[in-house]
């Protein structure tokens, strides 16, 4: 071989050495960041943190455009569980929690990544109005076979994400992000359940004081009004007696329910105790509260509600608002002492009305 073919191909060979450690070195770097962000996954301490380090966290350490993550929530668990823990701060990018996996059924996804060109009329529900991506990464997310979402990666670049490229980071991302899903969703629930109430299943009066006291810091930073309404059922010592305490436990079931059927996601209901419940109105003006107030009292005056054996009931509240002084005490106690003596005098005047802890005397 002619000297300078041999050298021309000692050059190709130390080229082609140099893109393989090249290679390696990057295979590496990216390994010991993913194990970082596999071992934050794992320790998250809650449902928030979790999507935080999916969302917001993936994206710049590995130099992608746009992450976005679809879970299933049929029951809006997943919402509301959402909105309790990071409140205003709850619309996090890229986040979709449709009731139904239809997006992702018409993909036809199997229980693999997939890779390939950006296309708007396939993907365009998934990745929204996201400019300028190219290439995308689909990783399925499932657990015990069944589909509960997907994690979408999207890069400007179209040979990021092609259908050769290898997919074991990403099923190993994949299948991580499934389990850490899980496990913050049941660590919820188990949290929940010691903070609801068993027979209503609304919150109950521990949770609502926990609530209280985050909704009254909130309205006081961002100089916000908060509304407290106290709630009691008329004249329900006569239920029990009449028709049973299964008749009246019937009652508070519904009158719960009835409640959270007139109120926003991020406002909170729960049991006081005994016939009572108590409710809080973040970001609510005085007049809209009210105006809640009589909605609540309304729908529930105008219910038969059934108690078994055939006997339906009427049944009537009465209801005590008071707002939030902004520069009053941090406490929450003045906020709920001004609700619950609105509501004394929402009972010595008629029962069945709304009364505000600032209406003049009648």
């Amino acid at each position: 071989m002619h000297p300078s073919e041999l050298a021309a191909e000692n050059q190709a060979l130390r080229q082609q050495l140099e893109d393989l450690l090249r290679e390696a070195r990057a295979n590496e770097d990216k390994m010991r960041r993913f194990d970082q962000l596999e071992h934050r996954l794992i320790a998250a301490g809650s449902l928030g943190e979790l999507l935080r380090l999916l969302l917001l966290e993936y994206r710049p350490v590995f130099g992608i455009e746009f992450v976005g993550l679809t879970l299933l929530d049929t029951q809006l668990e997943i919402r509301s569980i959402l909105d309790a823990e990071l409140h205003e701060d709850s619309a996090l990018p890229g986040l979709q929690l449709p009731p139904t996996l239809q997006a992702l059924d018409a993909l036809d996804l199997d229980q693999r990544p997939w890779l390939g060109a950006y296309d708007a009329i396939l993907h365009g529900a998934l990745f929204g109005a996201a400019p300028g991506i190219a290439s995308v990464a689909l990783l399925p997310l499932s657990r015990r076979g069944h589909l509960i979402g997907c994690l979408q990666f999207g890069s400007s670049d179209a040979a990021r994400y092609n259908s050769g490229a290898g997919t074991k980071f990403l099923e190993r991302l994949a299948a991580i992000a499934s389990v850490c899903l899980e496990s913050a969703l049941n660590q919820e629930r188990v949290k929940r359940a010691g903070l609801t109430d068993v027979l209503t299943g609304v919150h109950n009066r521990r949770y609502f004081e926990h609530r209280c006291q985050i909704e009254i810091s909130q309205a006081r930073r961002h100089s916000q009004a908060l509304a407290c309404l106290f709630l009691d059922i008329d004249h329900f010592k006569p239920v029990n007696d009449s028709h049973g305490h299964a008749a009246g436990d019937a009652v508070l079931r519904a009158v719960g329910l009835m409640i959270q059927g007139q109120l926003r996601a991020g406002d909170t209901v729960a049991r006081w105790g005994g016939e009572e419940f108590v409710v809080l109105l973040p970001r609510t003006p005085a007049a809209a509260a009210r105006e809640v107030a009589e909605r609540i009292r309304q729908r529930i005056a105008d219910q038969r509600l059934p108690v078994g054996g055939g006997v339906e009931l009427a049944v009537t509240v009465s209801i005590g608002l008071a707002m939030l002084e902004l520069a009053g005490a941090p406490e929450a106690a003045p906020l709920l002492q001004a609700a619950d003596a609105a509501l004394y005098r929402a009972k010595q005047g008629g029962r069945n009305q709304v009364v505000g802890a600032s209406d003049p005397p009648r």
